[in-house]
């Protein structure tokens, strides 16, 4: 039976650059530098995050401000465009909708699947809630349910669990560490590489 194909991909990293690493520079703030290329548990990394922000006082609406200044990655909005004409493409990202909407905006309001953040009256982050648990890969197992034959992207140790269940997949600009520790995807470096890869698999 022909399966038609959809893309899964990344945000951060794959479309943006990383909104931690970006909110860290700006507020001089380099432990917020870490992000799930250097640490793999998720939830430890954001109970992290939130501590630090707790400590500094710092709110919602001041990350909030350093992303509506952020920019895409170069040449993202064109790749995303170019394969939007020519198959279904679902962003699946472990961001908040909370932070996100300035970046769709800019990419053209794709489809996003991600996670909610819990604030308080002051503003303060309390507290994150994920959509799913392992979302990205339960999404990829329901769209291949659906008798779609998924095709992913993704640069960080959050996007092996969709790439390993995948009909294709391949890792875009990843650390070092992340190819090392999965070496069956191939790397990939470049849009126009992203395009070939998909050209031959539609």
């Amino acid at each position: 039976m022909l399966r038609p194909p959809i893309v899964t991909l990344d945000l951060e990293g794959v479309f943006t650059p990383e909104i931690w690493i970006t909110f860290a520079e700006k507020s001089g703030i380099p432990e917020l530098r870490r992000t799930t290329r250097e640490e793999p548990d998720y939830d430890k990394l954001m109970r992290f995050r939130i501590d630090i922000l707790r400590e500094r006082g710092l709110t919602l609406r001041d990350i909030q401000a350093v992303i509506a200044e952020m920019d895409l990655l170069p040449g993202a909005r064109e790749f995303l465009d170019w394969l939007r004409a020519r198959t279904q493409v679902i962003i699946l990202s472990d961001t908040f909708y909370e932070f996100a909407a300035p970046l769709m905006a800019k990419l053209g309001h794709p489809t996003l699947f991600c996670n909610m953040l819990e604030v308080d009256e002051q503003g303060m982050i309390v507290d994150y809630h994920m959509r799913f648990e392992d979302g990205k890969r339960a999404a990829v197992l329901a769209l291949k349910l659906l008798n779609f034959r998924v095709l992913a992207a993704g640069d960080s140790y959050n996007d092996v669990s969709m790439l390993l269940v995948a009909d294709h997949a391949a890792l875009f600009r990843p650390p070092a560490n992340v190819a090392a520790d999965y070496p069956q995807f191939p790397v990939i470096t470049e849009y126009d590489e992203l395009k070939a890869m998909f050209r031959a698999l539609f």
